[in-house]
């Protein structure tokens, strides 16, 4: 007998049962981008407020554990998650902060943590103390709040000296991530003055996530958004509590649409409104090219895949990062080549991606080829064989769509699915 995941105690390695032509309806999670921006939002608020909805994954976990080290008063209740705002006063905890190996709550949270009311350590898994974070340290220094860097090469544990953001204008290096720009801004209506956010070379990558922490925000209460080619943030505003209604999550979705693609068939999501403004809802664009028809409903969205085969496409997927690597997986399948450009910030994800990528689609038999910004994917005949995941959801969930179609195909360490959705293969086994 396999060896059990040492996370949820799924076999490990474990067999995908290949099938196909689809025919399912599913729901997602909650979104797990909503979640953690309207997570945080509710925590500097003031009064209460009600997230219904709200997800359950490590990623929210970590969010949510990390407010409560904060003094932020969380419960989880059936009707949702009710947060007890602090109106901007943190607490300053004795131990450091873990946000563990969420890359999002590391972000937030290091901006979160200059309103404290003493000095904040804050630290993370090994893999946490590879990623970047110099970037959003350097505008945070130039708004004037304290942050040291602690660990090697700008990445964490950090030490930030609390006790609030003067405030002001600065220019911040958004060309590796969004999330630098998402985590000041979130906190901005706290400053001590208005802040200005300006572009290095004019580039901010995936600014649909942007876009999303922007509405999160007016929906509290705070007055931010795009002045020019600067994002501007009112102080002494701060944020009002309330109830809110968290979207399916179209990260998760893009699953279901990409085994409609693979498998052939027809998969219909609910809770995605079709004309949501959630970012990873541009994989339908990308699919429509590949040859699946989308029907775009107002709380569901289907794909149905092609009945003469994928066509391999040219994109870029610049601004939709995270559905980057079940593409590549459709990929496999097409009838000719696909390019993917525009994502040379998959190397700071919670693994280096395109690496990844290029070692585990070889494994199955195509030919990939990386250089600094894109992916190139020549089908070739396909072999079944044991897929490393390199402890990485979106590595797991998007191989598992290959053994949709490939006999013999296994998932290392399943578990590690728990990040984003730990219910996840599950889910693909009812489709």
């Amino acid at each position: 007998m396999a060896p059990q995941s040492p996370h949820e105690g799924l076999p490990d390695p474990l067999p995908i049962r290949t099938r196909g032509p689809l025919s399912a309806k599913v729901r997602v999670p909650g979104s797990r981008s909503q979640t953690n921006r309207a997570l945080l939002v509710a925590a500097l608020a003031s009064g209460e407020s009600l997230l219904r909805g709200a997800t359950e994954s490590d990623d929210t976990a970590a969010m949510r554990e990390g407010l409560r080290a904060l003094g932020v008063s969380i419960r989880t209740e059936p009707e949702g998650w009710r947060v007890h705002g602090t109106g901007g006063r943190l607490t300053a905890p004795e131990s450091p902060l873990d946000v563990r190996m969420s890359g999002t709550t590391a972000r937030f949270l290091t901006a979160a943590a200059c309103l404290a009311d003493g000095p904040v350590v804050l630290d993370g898994a090994p893999r946490m103390r590879e990623r970047p974070i110099l970037e959003e340290v350097v505008a945070l220094r130039a708004l004037g709040a304290g942050v040291e860097v602690l660990g090697r090469e700008g990445c964490p544990p950090l030490r930030l000296a609390g006790g609030g953001i003067p405030g002001g204008e600065t220019e911040i290096d958004a060309r590796r991530s969004s999330q630098y720009v998402s985590g000041i801004l979130l906190v901005a209506p706290y400053a001590e003055r208005d802040v200005t956010l300006r572009f290095k070379d004019g580039v901010l990558v995936s600014r649909s996530f942007v876009d999303l922490t922007l509405d999160v925000m007016s929906e509290f209460g705070a007055e931010a958004g795009f002045d020019g080619d600067a994002l501007h943030v009112r102080a002494g505003q701060g944020y009002t509590g309330r109830s809110t209604a968290i979207e399916a999550d179209s990260q998760a979705a893009v699953y279901g649409f990409v085994a409609a693609a693979i498998a052939g068939g027809r998969v219909e999501v609910t809770g995605v409104p079709g004309g949501s403004e959630q970012t990873d809802l541009g994989v339908l664009a990308v699919l429509e090219r590949m040859g699946c028809r989308v029907e775009r409903l107002p709380e569901a969205a289907i794909v149905t895949g092609p009945e003469d085969g994928l066509r391999g496409v040219d994109v870029d997927m610049n601004a939709i990062p995270d559905p980057v690597l079940a593409v590549a997986v459709a990929a496999l399948f097409a009838d000719g080549p696909t390019t993917i450009r525009g994502i040379g910030h998959l190397r700071i994800k919670e693994t280096d991606r395109l690496a990844a990528l290029k070692n585990e689609l070889e494994r199955l038999g195509a030919r990939a080829h990386v250089d600094d910004d894109s992916l190139r994917i020549e089908p070739g005949p396909l072999r079944p064989a044991d897929v490393e995941t390199y402890d990485d959801h979106r590595m797991a969930m998007s191989f598992a769509l290959a053994g949709l179609r490939i006999e013999g195909l296994r998932i290392r360490d399943p578990g590690c699915v728990a990040k984003t959705w730990p219910d996840f293969f599950q889910a693909l086994d009812k489709l």
